[in-house]
């Protein structure tokens, strides 16, 4: 019996984002290093994936300082007191022990007094957005201020005899501070299980990269006009446009489909790899320095393993 897709609603919240936060390693892997561990070199893989070089954290650093790192510069950030935040949600498949959540030991880290919820989600590079579609939902309610982290180690889960995904991964952390407030967001979000197999992680990362390339660059334009019907916004009304970063073809191929303006599209794959739940939120992150003032229309789009896939239209 062939199940029914759910009818698309939509998701609109009204927040404000009050500050945004990251933390990079400092030690990097290049190509050149790569080549020096596996069969590859930086021409064969940077016109391939546009990557150059990745963050990669310490031995001794865990998702958790990952995680924290990036909170405590988005608090720094929005010069917010810490004892205001009763919820925190951290997207992540690379925590180091099942339990407790790194939500959780955030919590502790950053000494917040008072209630707080707290709890990891699992989506992989979709995970941000999912993560802040929830967020924005419990902001809605009873919650004060919501802290959102993307956080990734993702050298927890990489083989590094294996070339054809030991390249394309690097480790870091973004973060959100949330309210309640008056920017209407929109959000559209989605997952089909028939695709499990094409991107797996048990003690490594496992892809197939073609597979993933072909579902990305059609769910992609997807995911992006299905939230702007959703806001009843056209293409031109989006100020820019921020991707998970995945691989600079897949970002390359999917502006064709909708005819996005190129300049509107933000990169920063080169210097950091695919960073899977991290990726947005340190691209957002790198925006508002950029941009301290102006509030513009922002399509952040997600996809992942599951397959999972999501797209939201904030202002920042």
């Amino acid at each position: 019996m062939k199940l029914l897709r759910r009818k698309i609603t939509l998701s609109k919240y009204k927040i404000n984002i009050i500050s945004t936060g990251k933390y990079l390693p400092t030690k990097e892997l290049t190509n050149d290093d790569l080549s020096k561990m596996v069969d590859t070199s930086d021409e064969w893989i940077y016109p391939r994936t546009g990557i150059r070089v990745r963050k990669i954290a310490d031995e001794n650093e865990t998702v958790v300082d990952l995680a924290y790192k990036s909170a405590q510069d988005a608090i720094l950030k929005g010069n917010i007191n810490k004892d205001e935040i009763d919820l925190i949600i951290v997207s992540t498949i690379t925590n180091e022990v099942k339990n407790p959540s790194v939500a959780n030991m955030v919590q502790k880290r950053l000494n917040i007094k008072g209630k707080v919820m707290s709890f990891d989600i699992n989506a992989a590079c979709t995970g941000f957005v999912y993560a802040l579609e929830i967020a924005s939902a419990l902001v809605n309610t009873n919650f004060n201020k919501a802290l959102v982290i993307g956080a990734e180690k993702m050298t927890n889960i990489v083989d590094f005899t294996d070339r054809n995904t030991c390249i394309l991964f690097g480790d870091g952390a973004g973060s959100l501070i949330i309210s309640k407030g008056n920017d209407e967001t929109h959000f559209y979000n989605d997952s089909d299980g028939d695709l499990l197999e094409e991107l797996v992680v048990s003690d490594y990362i496992k892809m197939d990269g073609r597979k993933v390339f072909k579902f990305a660059v059609d769910i992609i334009p997807k995911a992006i006009n299905e939230v702007l019907n959703l806001a009843n916004l056209n293409i031109d009304q989006i100020d820019y446009f921020l991707p998970h970063q995945a691989n600079i073809r897949i970002i390359d191929a999917f502006v064709n489909k909708p005819n996005i303006d190129k300049n509107k599209v933000l990169n920063n794959i080169e210097y950091y790899g695919n960073t899977s739940a991290a990726s947005i939120p340190i691209l957002l992150d790198e925006y508002k320095e950029q941009n301290k003032k102006d509030k513009n229309n922002l399509l952040i789009v997600g996809f992942g393993g599951g397959f999972t896939w999501g797209s939201a239209i904030i202002k920042l």
